[in-house]
């Protein structure tokens, strides 16, 4: 039996519906921020919450609610949970290999200075891996590395987590952009122009934010030249690639153009003063982390080897995003190329689309259709299966044992047990809040905003990626209602749909999911409400920010819309 969704439930007062919709979500925050749960706990408690809302007050079938936790469950093992366990391995194989001492060896060559690498490692090298993989790839990697070259692991976490901002309405390959074009009939370059004409500006910025929580204004004028080089290189190379390229490369793009600026810049300008934390013994005290006689120890070869895991990472991440082999490894390629075939028949094989009992097209959304809703399994195409891929090439490469490679794998997986059934269950609590109507009852009533829609409209994006964990999502979520609300205040579409894009980007990091992924990297399970508070703050200031320029761009610099 089909069941209609009701935005509002309570004596059809959006206001006061918009209120009881916030339930699951307030009550996550207090129980990370003031009760101080578990992650998992959280989780858990959060989506029995938002299940009681949906079946006691928005009337939503107990089974069909249910069915959609189960949806949205299985998506956060495959491809989210998969995607976090292959990284972390990967990451601790190059440990047991002994690979990892020279990676961070290489990386103090070009800097021993704390607030330069984590401009190369968690800004450019953190965005290229959104650009090519998205989901948790970037956060997981890059923050291991960092804790492997020194970081606190919860600093190292969050520093990840905020720059990940600048680089993910671009990520995975432009998905996110793509995605809007079905919903919302606007083209996903005309989207991707202008997104890249907001984006740039936190881009530039993020470098400088980054080194001022770090270390203050006083400690950030001391490397400006270098932040300067980090961040224009890259917001210049993102506003180019958006408007002239499209969707699909200005994570690469700048992020490779960033990483090579600053690289070659620190060839010829170093800092009048290294800095380290304090919880660091000071240079006066102990040996420097480098040395001269330290850059002799490794040759450019062993160098060249120990980056070769994460080197075969971007590599197979790169080709399982490629158009057609994308398609191939999901086994649904068009084309007569012979070998993308036999992909493709493997592809199939290993691609389960499975109707989900008791909620497909048994939901009638606010168009009026029923909802889809498959349990959509990508064996050979998720972007985990890259990464394991690059792990198993690695095992020869290193020449570990078959036993420490399984080994290092189950230790991946007993350490990760408890964040992936965080994730699974966060994830869970995003399809109930969907399918349930709550998200749009909260998207409406930010549309009643009037004249000050384009104030508000990023934060329909950033509600959206909070609850969903996607910038793909929150723009599949709330797009329509972007154009729809645009056109009626007198917006241009084309910028309220760039605004839910780049309103979300700043959600990102306060998303349970990247909370969750977070901590799973660093080994911190268990304190994830210490890295949202940690991240809460600055999420919300670089929201106001992405507000700020969009109210701008609708008034006074109109010229800006494409």
């Amino acid at each position: 039996m089909t069941w209609t969704q009701n935005f509002t439930p309570i004596t059809d007062n959006l206001v006061l519906s918009s209120l009881t919709a916030l339930i699951p979500i307030l009550y996550f925050f207090w129980a990370l921020t003031i009760k101080r749960m578990k992650g998992y706990m959280a989780g858990i408690t959060t989506l029995l919450v938002a299940l009681a809302v949906a079946v006691l007050i928005y009337g939503m079938p107990a089974g069909k609610a249910v069915m959609s936790a189960s949806q949205g469950g299985v998506y956060g093992l495959l491809p989210i949970g998969w995607i976090i366990i292959t990284s972390v391995f990967l990451y601790k194989m190059t440990v047991k290999s002994g690979q990892f001492n020279i990676i961070r060896s290489s990386v103090l060559s070009l800097t021993e200075d704390r607030r330069l690498q984590a401009l190369l490692v968690a800004f450019s090298f953190g965005a290229f891996l959104e650009g090519a993989a998205g989901f948790g790839a970037p956060v997981a990697i890059s923050a291991a590395l960092l804790v492997g070259l020194g970081f606190n692991p919860l600093y190292a976490a969050g520093i990840c987590l905020i720059a990940n901002t600048a680089p993910v309405a671009f990520g995975a390959v432009g998905i996110p952009i793509i995605a809007m074009e079905g919903p919302t009939g606007i083209a996903a370059m005309e989207i991707s122009k202008m997104v890249g004409r907001q984006l740039p500006f936190l881009s530039a910025f993020i470098p400088l934010y980054l080194i001022l929580i770090m270390t203050g204004w006083k400690r950030s004028l001391e490397v400006l030249p270098a932040i300067l080089v980090s961040g224009i290189s890259f917001a210049i190379t993102q506003y180019l690639s958006s408007n002239f390229l499209g969707p699909e490369l200005p994570d690469i793009l700048s992020a490779l153009v960033s990483l090579f600026a600053l690289a070659i810049f620190l060839k010829f300008w170093k800092p009048k003063t290294i800095f380290r934390f304090a919880s660091e013994e000071t240079a006066a005290a102990v040996e420097p982390l480098y040395t001269a006689e330290a850059e002799t120890k490794y040759t450019k070869w062993q160098i060249f080897h120990a980056w070769s895991p994460f080197l075969l990472l971007t590599l197979f991440i790169t080709i399982w995003g490629m158009n057609p082999i994308k398609p191939a490894l999901s086994g649904h390629y068009e084309g007569n190329n012979v070998l993308l075939g036999g992909i493709n028949e493997i592809g199939k094989l290993l691609t389960f689309q499975i109707e989900v009992p008791g909620l497909h097209n048994e939901i009638i959304g606010s168009n009026g259709l029923p909802i889809a809703a498959f349990y959509k399994i990508e064996l050979l195409g998720a972007a985990g299966t890259a990464i394991l891929l690059a792990a198993i090439v690695t095992k020869f490469i290193a020449h570990m044992s078959a036993k420490d490679f399984y080994g290092t794998f189950v230790e991946a997986m007993k350490e990760l047990a408890k964040p992936i059934l965080m994730i699974s269950t966060v994830v869970a609590f995003a399809y109930v809040t969907n399918a349930s109507g709550m998200s749009t009852t909260l998207g409406m009533t930010l549309a009643k905003s009037g004249d000050l829609f384009p104030f508000f409209a990023p934060v329909l994006g950033w509600l959206g990626v909070f609850i969903t964990g996607s910038d793909t999502s929150a723009n599949l979520l709330f797009g329509s209602l972007q154009k729809v609300t645009a056109l009626k205040v007198g917006m241009e579409p084309v910028l309220a749909l760039a605004a839910n894009s780049s309103g979300g980007v700043t959600g990102k990091m306060i998303s349970p999911q990247s909370i969750a992924i977070a901590c799973a990297a660093v080994g911190l399970a268990g304190r994830e409400s210490e890295l949202l508070r940690f991240t809460l703050k600055h999420s919300l200031f670089l929201l106001l920010l992405v507000c700020v320029i969009t109210f701008l761009q609708n008034g006074v610099l109109s010229w800006m819309i494409p």
